[in-house]
C-alpha cells in the first residue's frame, strides 16, 4: 500500500498510519506570529490608515507585514534597553547590592525605550 494518497475529489492528502489512512499534516509553513508591537501597529493602522490596512489584507500580506514590524520593534527595543541601561550606569553590581533600586531604574529605562519605539516605529 502507498504511504501517501491524494483524494482527487477533495484534494486532501492522506498518510498511511498502521492499517488506516489519516489526513496528512499540511506541508505549508505556519503563519508568522505577531507579537505585541505588531498588534499595536495593527490597531494604529485600523484607526488611522484603513486604506493601507485594507490593501494589505486583500493582498494577503498583512500578517507578514505585521510580523516584520514586530521583529524590527523588538530588536530596536532590546538595543535601546541595553544602551540606556549602560548610559544610566545600571549594572549587575547594582542588581546584587540593591535589587529594588535596580528594578526601579530598569523599569524607567524600559518605559523610555517603549516610548521611543512607539513614537518612531509603531505610531508613525
Amino acid at each position: 500500500m502507498e504511504k501517501y494518497i491524494t483524494d482527487e475529489r477533495t484534494g486532501l492528502r492522506y498518510e498511511l498510519v498502521g492499517d488506516y489512512y489519516l489526513v496528512a499534516g499540511d506541508d505549508t509553513p505556519e503563519e508568522t506570529s505577531v507579537g505585541i508591537w505588531g498588534r499595536r501597529h495593527h490597531t494604529y493602522l485600523r484607526n488611522t490608515n484603513y486604506v493601507l490596512l485594507s490593501g494589505l489584507m486583500l493582498s494577503g500580506k498583512l500578517n507578514d507585514y505585521l510580523a516584520g514590524i514586530d521583529r524590527q520593534a523588538e530588536d530596536m527595543f532590546s538595543r535601546l534597553v541595553k544602551e540606556l541601561a549602560d548610559k544610566e550606569g545600571i549594572t549587575e553590581l547594582l542588581k546584587a547590592s540593591d535589587q529594588m533600586e535596580w528594578v526601579r531604574r530598569m523599569n524607567a529605562v524600559r518605559a523610555q525605550a517603549t516610548e521611543i519605539v512607539n513614537s518612531e516605529l509603531i505610531y508613525s
